[in-house]
């Protein structure tokens, strides 16, 4: 028989798998293509609504920050949220553009705010090198991203991106939007935009760069503090030679002109003109402007401030506090190695302030070693003891009480019962010795503790402190003996400001680093016109100006004499060197200098005010009075210069000049008495020998004190 053919199979039962499979694409397309639709629509009809509205970019106005300017009108820095210069496209260099657009979105100009190719491409690339080497947002996206979206990596906020991206495209021309992105995109460094980024890294402006220098700065937005030039410069060149790269592989330059800019050296803004003078004075402004009109009004309103800072002297203060800080620290190593103790480690701080006496306007401002290691401000925000420094407080006082200069006071030992307990204060003088009787003069001159407790005592304290308060001093103030030992803690402001009313013939003016500020529009908001507020007699001021003369001459500011002009200071230094201080003041101007650590420690043994403050003071004011004429302080009418021996019981044997009130000089002096012109006179020379005798005043602490 011949064989039987096999039966065809009918079309409904052949392959039944390959139905099930095409039954479930159709389905499975059918519910792709119903979700992307029901996406779709909810995408660009649901969505919108709760995202904000593109159409504010036609109106859009970077905030503007505060303009800070110097004594001279120049501007200094600016105060804003974001440092920000917005820059037309027109004047944006075509290689920046073009390396940014290369780097970043090179189908910018083809694609309609989100770009599938792109997206498709940095899926690929990504996969390939096993890692994210590429995003597929387009520049659009994340212009979207930066107005409008947080930096979350959500896939809300893509969808978010996306919609936003295509409804900018709608609305704006893609050189409208390339114009607002390179005007947004950070760079790094505090510097947004390209023109900010620009005078940030090269000094100059966008429309000057190079072709090496755009793309650097087309290659920081990817991680600027990764590619930082400043932090990481090899970093920054391999991220160059990338962008150069691409911008070959795209079609914008050739392979000569990239290969000449890849081996350009970087030039970038020197390190000293990467910070700006003046950090502490400007972050003191910036406090003062916030508490005034508020943190939104400085950094967003566009403020003209016009200061009272002097370039050259902050300068030279931030040079010459440096540099004194660096001498103590090299001492201080010094005798750790011939002690053989353990290096220190700990870098003493200091501080600087000058004041013009006749204005209160403050010149300059050092408020420590390094602001940007610290920005602790300890010119007006630390109070620390000010020691011998408050001493000129009390002899104020006494003047104002009737004694003068050639008053005598005993140095000799005195006991205290103080405290709860009544445990007893015997102060003690710096060198552990005692003098015997003193004048008023060499009491100071020579910084002699006992003697200044002991006219404490027998002034009032009450006294004192009223002096202290109509000089400016705002700090609270113990009411103890130890007050004339400078325990109450000021600031080297208050102290500072004090010392100014004396070079102002007793006139406080309060001090101020602003003189007027305008609004946007140029309209004043604040003018401060120095205005002075009498504290003490013309007359007065003088004799203990006069006073503090002496103790430069001969005392314990001696060392100050090397300015080589009239000069009124004291020092101060308190218990175990922790703090030195040095106030002095010609007739224009008033600086102090305060070093010590944040923590009260030791500043290392015979660290005092002399040997640390005095130094810093003296460069600084060489430094800014060079050329200015030598100026003696003036003698009011009210006063005359005579005589005097320095130390009671002598009789005419270390005569020196010392200034009283008219009416209250001794009568039996060392010579003649000398007033207006004459009063300068040179001290020293031949006493009258038909004038010798003791010099008359009243005597404090002869007898012992409980």
């Amino acid at each position: 028989m011949p064989p039987q053919r096999r039966a065809k199979p009918s079309p409904r039962t052949r392959r039944p798998w390959l139905r099930r499979l095409l039954l479930a694409g159709g389905v499975l397309l059918f519910l792709t293509t119903l979700g992307v639709g029901v996406a779709s629509i909810w995408a660009f009809t649901v969505l919108p609504r709760s995202l904000p509205s593109v159409s504010a970019l036609e109106n859009f106005e970077p905030s503007r920050g505060t303009k800070v300017f110097d004594e001279n009108d120049e501007l200094v820095t600016e105060f804003h949220v974001e440092r920000r210069i917005f820059t037309p496209l027109a004047q944006i260099p075509k290689a920046l553009k073009d390396a940014i657009i290369a780097t970043e979105d090179t189908r910018f100009y083809s694609h309609y705010g989100v770009d599938p190719m792109g997206v498709a491409r940095a899926i690929y690339q990504n996969f390939r090198h096993g890692r994210i080497v590429e995003g597929g947002s387009t520049i659009t996206q994340q212009l979207a991203k930066v107005l409008f979206l947080t930096p979350d990596k959500s896939l809300d906020r893509k969808l978010k991106e996306a919609v936003l991206a295509v409804e900018l495209e709608r609305r704006y021309t893609k050189d409208r939007l390339l114009e607002m992105y390179l005007n947004q995109i950070y760079f790094g460094h505090g510097a947004f935009g390209v023109e900010a980024a620009a005078r940030t890294y090269f000094g100059k402006p966008v429309s000057d760069l190079t072709l090496a220098e755009s793309a650097l700065l087309a290659g920081l937005p990817k991680a600027p503090s990764t590619y930082s030039p400043f932090d990481r410069a090899e970093a920054a060149k391999r991220r160059r030679s990338t962008v150069l790269a691409r911008m070959v592989e795209v079609g914008f330059v050739k392979g000569e002109e990239t290969r000449r800019a890849a081996a350009t050296e970087l030039q970038l803004v020197p390190p000293e003109r990467r910070r700006t003078t003046g950090q502490y004075y400007l972050e003191y402004v910036q406090q003062i402007l916030e508490q005034q009109y508020g943190a939104d009004l400085v950094f967003k309103g566009g403020l003209q401030v016009y200061t009272t800072l002097s370039p050259t002297m902050q300068l030279r203060a931030e040079q010459t506090l440096r540099e004194g800080l660096r001498a103590l620290e090299t001492r201080r190593a010094k005798a750790a190695e011939k002690a053989g103790a353990a290096p220190v480690t700990e870098r003493p701080e200091g501080a600087l302030l000058t004041i013009d006496p006749q204005t209160g306007y403050i010149t300059a401002m050092v408020g420590g070693y390094d602001f940007f290691k610290s920005e602790f401000n300890r010119a007006v925000q630390a109070r620390r003891q000010p020691g011998s420094a408050f001493k000129p407080f009390v002899y104020i006082a006494a003047l104002e009480a009737g004694f003068t200069p050639a008053s005598v006071v005993e140095d000799s030992p005195v006991e205290y019962a103080v405290g709860p307990k009544g445990k007893p204060w015997k102060p003690d003088n710096y060198d552990r010795k005692f003098r015997g009787p003193v004048t008023f003069q060499q009491a100071l001159e020579e910084s002699i503790n006992v003697a200044a407790v002991k006219v404490q005592e027998r002034v009032g304290i009450r006294r004192t402190l009223d002096v202290a308060r109509r000089l400016g001093v705002e700090s609270p103030l113990s009411e103890n003996l130890s007050l004339a030992l400078g325990s109450s803690d000021l600031t080297l402001l208050e102290l500072t400001s004090a010392y100014g009313a004396l070079a102002n013939q007793g006139t406080w003016m309060r001090p101020t680093a602003i003189r007027y500020v305008l609004d946007a529009q140029g309209q004043l908001l604040e003018e401060n016109v120095p205005e002075g507020k009498p504290a003490l007699s013309p007359e007065l001021a003088y004799v203990i100006t006069h006073m503090l003369k002496g103790t430069v001459e001969r005392g314990t500011g001696v060392a100050a004499k090397a300015l080589g002009r009239p000069v009124a200071a004291k020092t101060g230094t308190t218990n175990d060197y922790s703090n030195a201080w040095f106030i002095g003041f010609t007739p224009h101007l008033v600086t102090g200098v305060w070093v010590g650590h944040d923590r009260p420690k030791s500043l290392g043994r015979d660290e005092t005010g002399s040997r640390v403050a005095i130094p810093i003071w003296t460069a600084f004011m060489a430094s800014v009075l060079a050329g200015t004429p030598v100026q003696d302080f003036p003698v009011p009418e009210g006063v005359v210069v005579v005589p005097v021996d320095l130390h009671p019981g002598e009789g005419c044997i270390r005569p020196v000049l010392m200034a009283f009130i008219s009416g209250s000089e001794p009568r039996n002096a060392c010579g003649p008495a000398r007033s207006g012109a004459t009063a300068h006179a040179s001290p020293g020379v031949a006493a009258d020998p038909a004038a010798l005798g003791q010099p008359e005043g009243a005597r404090v602490g002869s007898q012992q004190s409980p």
